[in-house]
């Protein structure tokens, strides 16, 4: 089978090998100022290049334009969009190309923040209080109703990138009116402040046949906006939290239509002690999250998403390995150093270290909660003290 894999960003590799030792030709149609990135280049068939990386029609079509002429002589089996910003586009590409996979209407449940929330909601799936921008009358009655702070969300940006906290009606309807003819790419949200959980899965058939369920120790939000390390570790499986949210994930993506792939999907538990649904995305999770799963569980999540998307191509069966119940933790900041000395952290539990310049980060993973979450605590002091650096907030508008 021939793949075409898409990525805007360097990543999604493990998938990318794993393909191509399934024996299949694989294609990757990535940003041009990633040509020289590390890719498993021994695994790729050949690169193919966008000019950018966002989804206007414009845009849409152009990338469909070249892909009508690279079919002219080679034959697409499948397209996977291996970030975020490529769901769109893969999704449009299968529906103008009549290629198998998720189309447009279910991959707005995964990309549309407000698809994703007014979905959830008619499905009975419990979101904090939300509203469209798109008529004053109805936006005028959330604002003077809710109660505040309120975030203010960009519609198909990924993880915290553009979101804006307000703390009134008037400061909501300042922002509104500064997004102009905008607004409409955009959706308001009560702020509900609690620990958020992620849960990394991998569906086959409609059916989840894994699930890993971890707690941020410190959110992407916060991360983003206030400079802080980047901290999430695994919840056990046996512990209450990790019940209710595989059950609860089980609804979300069976409301949403998912098939068969990797997604990343998360929740917030408020002060009542009830979880309501965040947001969900059909990939595998960012910020090295993959790996950390893989040191408690033994399961690579890009691998296996590799290993299933061939199944499905080729009309075969698919078993997900055993898993192990490990826990692990991973901690990644900023650091003020290009390449910060890492020797120091050096404890059996270590098993894997960041390669990144002005980066610095591990995961530790034992059998004890506990032991985890001691590693992490001290790492995370001794990275603030001695490394840690910070950057502005990344603000990234729509087309």
């Amino acid at each position: 089978m021939t793949f075409l894999c898409i990525s805007c960003y360097f990543k999604g590799g493990p998938f990318l090998s794993a393909c191509k030792a399934a024996g299949n030709t694989v294609y990757l149609l990535t940003m041009k100022n990633l040509e020289n990135a590390d890719w498993p280049r021994a695994d790729i068939d050949e690169f193919f290049y966008m000019g950018s990386d966002n989804n206007s029609p414009e845009n849409l079509k152009d990338v469909a334009a070249g892909l009508a002429h690279l079919m002219r002589n080679r034959k697409i089996d499948r397209l996977v969009a291996l970030d975020d910003f490529d769901v769109e586009k893969a999704a449009y590409l299968r529906e103008e190309f009549r290629i198998p996979g998720m189309g447009q209407t279910t991959a707005r449940y995964f990309r549309d923040k407000l698809a994703m929330r007014v979905q959830a909601r008619d499905s009975g799936v419990p979101v904090p209080a939300f509203a469209d921008l798109f008529n004053d009358v109805e936006l005028t009655e959330f604002a003077n109703n809710i109660e505040y702070p309120c975030l203010v969300k960009p519609r198909g940006e990924a993880s915290a990138t553009g979101i804006t906290k307000v703390h009134s009606a008037d400061e909501l309807w300042q922002h509104v009116h500064s997004l102009g003819e905008n607004r409409r790419n955009y959706l308001v949200e009560q702020f509900k402040p609690g620990d958020v959980y992620h849960v990394d899965s991998i569906s086959h058939d409609g059916d989840i046949v894994f699930c890993q369920v971890s707690r941020y120790l410190s959110t992407p939000f916060e991360v983003a906006h206030g400079g802080g390390i980047f901290r999430s570790v695994s919840i056990p499986y046996d512990h209450d939290e990790a019940h209710q949210l595989r059950r609860l994930t089980e609804d979300v993506l069976q409301a949403f239509g998912m098939q068969f792939s990797a997604s990343h999907t998360e929740y917030i538990k408020t002060a009542d002690g009830k979880f309501v649904f965040l947001e969900t995305a059909s990939r595998v999770g960012g910020a090295h999250v993959a790996e950390m799963v893989e040191a408690a569980t033994g399961i690579s999540l890009w691998s296996e998403w590799a290993k299933l998307e061939d199944a499905k191509a080729r009309g075969a069966n698919y078993q997900i390995p055993e898993r192990r119940y490990d826990q692990s933790g991973i901690l990644v900041s900023l650091s003020r150093f290009e390449w910060p000395d890492m020797s120091g952290f050096n404890d059996p539990e270590v098993v894997w270290k960041i390669n990144k310049p002005h980066h610095i980060g591990m995961i530790v993973a034992s059998s004890s909660a506990e032991r985890v979450r001691e590693l992490l605590d001290d790492y995370a002091e001794r990275v603030s003290k001695d490394f840690h650096a910070s950057a502005p907030a990344p603000k990234k508008s729509l087309n």
